[in-house]
C-alpha cells in the first residue's frame, strides 16, 4: 500500500478513536520520504506541515502509527517548536516537550523509544506539570548530575531529535505570531466541527481551545451609543432578497437598503499606552465593529502612522511608539468629512487640540485617568 494511503487510513482510524485529532491530520500539508527519521512537524509558509518517513512509518503497527501521528499533531497544538526559540539547551527542551505530551498517549500505542515518566525512574517527576516545568526540573537535575538516565539521554540524543524545528529558530517575531495565529484557527475550526458533530474535545486540549474561544465581554454599550448617535455621514449598502421580488421589475429579485455609520476611530499607539491598554482597545474594537457599522482605525503617537479598515480576524500590528499629539486624527477627521463619528481610544496623556468635532468620544483605558480638559464626551473602560 502507498504511503499516502496507509496515513490516509490512520487518519481514518484516529477520526473514530479520537476525532479531533484525525480531522486535525486529515487538514494538515504532509511531505513523505526521508527527510527525517520518523516524522516530524516544519514550516510551510506561515504554517506547519508534517514530514513523514516513509519507509518508518510502513514498518509501524497500527497502534503505532496512530501514536505517531498523534505526538506530532500534539506538538503542533501545544506550539512546541515555536516555544522552544525561548530556551538555551534545545535538546533538553526537546526531551521536556516529549516528556509532556507523551503523557497524553496511550502507552500500548507509543512507538519503541518514546520518553515517558519512566525513563526517568531516580526522579519521580508528577504527572502535567507542563513543558517549561518538565525543562527547569531536568535542567537542575543535569546540572547536578543526579540522573544517569538523562545525562546519557542527552549524550545520546543528535540534533536531528525535533531537527526540523530548527526552521522556526531565526525567522522574525511577527512571523512567529502569524503562524501561531493560523495554528490557533486551525484548532479552533476543528474543534467546532468536532463539538457540532458531537465529539469530544480532548482533555488535554480543552483548556486552550476554551481560551481561544472566549472573548472578553465589552466594556461599554457600542451598540447603544451609535444607535443614538447622530452624524452627517454615512454608508449606503444593499442587499438581494431572494423571497422578495422586485416592485418595478418583477424578474429581478427585491433590494433591501441599508445605511450604516463610517466611524473614524483613532487610537493612540504612543509609547506611554501599555501592551495591556492596547489589548483592551482591540477587545472593544471588536465588539464595535460587531455593530455592523464600518470601521477605519487611525494609529497615530506625535502623527498619523497607519489608516486601515478594521478587520477583527487580522493580526493588529501596532505602528508608533513615540511622543503624544491628538491633532493630526483630528485634522484627518475634518480634511476628508465621510466619518459619522470620531472615537479614540487613548490614556489621556496629551495636550487638547483644536477644531474637535462635536460628535467625538475620547475612550479612556481602564487603568488611566481620564482627561476632563478634552473637548467632547469621555468615558473610562472598567
Amino acid at each position: 500500500m502507498k504511503i499516502a494511503d496507509l496515513v490516509s487510513k490512520t487518519s481514518k482510524s484516529l477520526i473514530f478513536k479520537e476525532p479531533f485529532y484525525g480531522l486535525f491530520l486529515i487538514s494538515m500539508n504532509k511531505i513523505y520520504g526521508d527527510h527525517v527519521q520518523t516524522a516530524g512537524v516544519s514550516k510551510n509558509g506561515m504554517n506547519v506541515q508534517l514530514y513523514i518517513n516513509s519507509e518508518f512509518f510502513s514498518n509501524l503497527s497500527d497502534k503505532h502509527k496512530i501514536g505517531l501521528l498523534k505526538h506530532e499533531i500534539l506538538h503542533i497544538s501545544f506550539g512546541h517548536m515555536l516555544s522552544r526559540t525561548g530556551y538555551a539547551d534545545k535538546k533538553l527542551f526537546n526531551i521536556a516537550a516529549d516528556l509532556e505530551i507523551n503523557q497524553y498517549i496511550d502507552p500500548d500505542y507509543l512507538p519503541e523509544g518514546g520518553i515517558t515518566m519512566e525513563s526517568f525512574p531516580e526522579i519521580h517527576l508528577p504527572a502535567k506539570m507542563g513543558t517549561d516545568w518538565y525543562y527547569k526540573k531536568l535542567q537542575e537535575e543535569h546540572e547536578n548530575r543526579t540522573c544517569p538516565n538523562l545525562n546519557s539521554m542527552l549524550d545520546e540524543v543528535g540534533d536531528d531529535m525535533h531537527g526540523t524545528w530548527d526552521e522556526f529558530e531565526d525567522i522574525a517575531e511577527t512571523d512567529q505570531k502569524l503562524i501561531k495565529k493560523q495554528i490557533e484557527h486551525q484548532i479552533k475550526d476543528v474543534a467546532e466541527h468536532v463539538e457540532k458533530t458531537c465529539g469530544n474535545i480532548p482533555g488535554e486540549l480543552a483548556d486552550l481551545i476554551e481560551r481561544l474561544k472566549h472573548v472578553e465581554p465589552a466594556k461599554f454599550d457600542w451598540k447603544g451609543y451609535l444607535r443614538r448617535f447622530v452624524g452627517n455621514s454615512s454608508i449606503v449598502f444593499t442587499k438581494k432578497l431572494r423571497r422578495k421580488y422586485n416592485k418595478r421589475y418583477s424578474e429581478n429579485p427585491g433590494l433591501k437598503i441599508k445605511f450604516k455609520n463610517h466611524i473614524c476611530v483613532g487610537v493612540d499607539t504612543s509609547g506611554s499606552v501599555s501592551k495591556n491598554e492596547l489589548k483592551e482597545f482591540f477587545s472593544e474594537l471588536t465588539h464595535m465593529h460587531k455593530t455592523g457599522h464600518k470601521i477605519t482605525i487611525v494609529q497615530c503617537d506625535t502623527e498619523i502612522n497607519s489608516i486601515k479598515d478594521f478587520n477583527p480576524k487580522e493580526d493588529w500590528e501596532i505602528h508608533g511608539r513615540g511622543g503624544t499629539i491628538f491633532q493630526p486624527v483630528i485634522d484627518h477627521y475634518n480634511q476628508f468629512g465621510k466619518y459619522t463619528a470620531l472615537i479614540y481610544f487613548t490614556d489621556g496623556e496629551a495636550g487638547i487640540p483644536h477644531n474637535c468635532p462635536k460628535n467625538a468620544l475620547w475612550v479612556h483605558s481602564s487603568i488611566c485617568s481620564v482627561n476632563e480638559a478634552l473637548p467632547g464626551q469621555k468615558i473610562q473602560l472598567n
